[in-house]
């Protein structure tokens, strides 16, 4: 679910940073063969990605929640050389799907896949990271946000996806509403963190790390 008119939407991506030829092969491919599309970043969020990924100068990102590869290809591409990002996800099919893609850029070797539980995973990293991106079970956000908080250097950021759950937020009802609306509800609260929840395309919560 969008949440400014389609048109608005349209001219702003017009006017962001547009995503590389091999992100938009990403793109045609999930929506040709994948009913579940739309959990695809998209131009738009792709690029306030790689904004804050440069900002914060970031040479480690953790990503939870993978999908077909192309917020990760998006984001190792504003990475420098040698840096690294870390791909989990629990679908050993996106695996190969992810990689066909990954193959092809320059930018692939940055990227480590784990297929496995995420909070396994996590358990087993090293920090510090500079972005985390979080876009996966939504009824876990909570556990995620506090598993990667030590994690993460002091100025590096947060961001999650989904986090307005097509408005149902404000009234929820369901495991996931619930479990959103008591994750913005405690990031806000989070005297760790400076935040800000922007209404592009389903919510995305900034949240940066000033001290821990």
């Amino acid at each position: 679910m969008n949440f400014v008119d389609e048109k608005v939407e349209l001219y702003a991506t017009a006017h962001s940073q547009q995503p590389s030829s091999l992100v938009k092969e990403i793109n045609d491919w999930t929506v040709a063969n994948s009913d579940a599309s739309r959990m695809l970043s998209g131009a738009l969020q792709g690029a306030v990605l790689q904004l804050l990924a440069r900002m914060v100068k970031a040479s480690r990102i953790l990503e939870i929640g993978m999908f077909t590869g192309y917020s990760a290809l998006t984001m190792a591409e504003v990475l420098p050389d040698d840096g690294q990002l870390i791909t989990i996800d629990i679908d050993e099919e996106r695996e190969a799907i992810a990689n066909s893609f990954f193959s092809k850029s320059p930018h692939g070797s940055k990227i480590t896949i784990r297929i496995d539980n995420a909070l396994d995973v996590i358990c087993d990293l090293d920090g510090p990271f500079d972005l985390v991106y979080i876009d996966a079970d939504k009824s876990n956000y909570l556990n995620y946000y506090e598993a990667v908080m030590p994690l993460v250097c002091e100025g590096g950021v947060i961001v999650a996806d989904n986090v307005l759950w097509s408005s149902s937020v404000l009234d929820p009802q369901t495991e996931d509403a619930r479990s959103l609306h008591e994750f913005n509800a405690r990031v806000s609260a989070d005297e760790r963190v400076m935040n800000v929840l922007l209404t592009i395309r389903d919510g995305l919560m900034v949240a940066q790390k000033i001290h821990s």
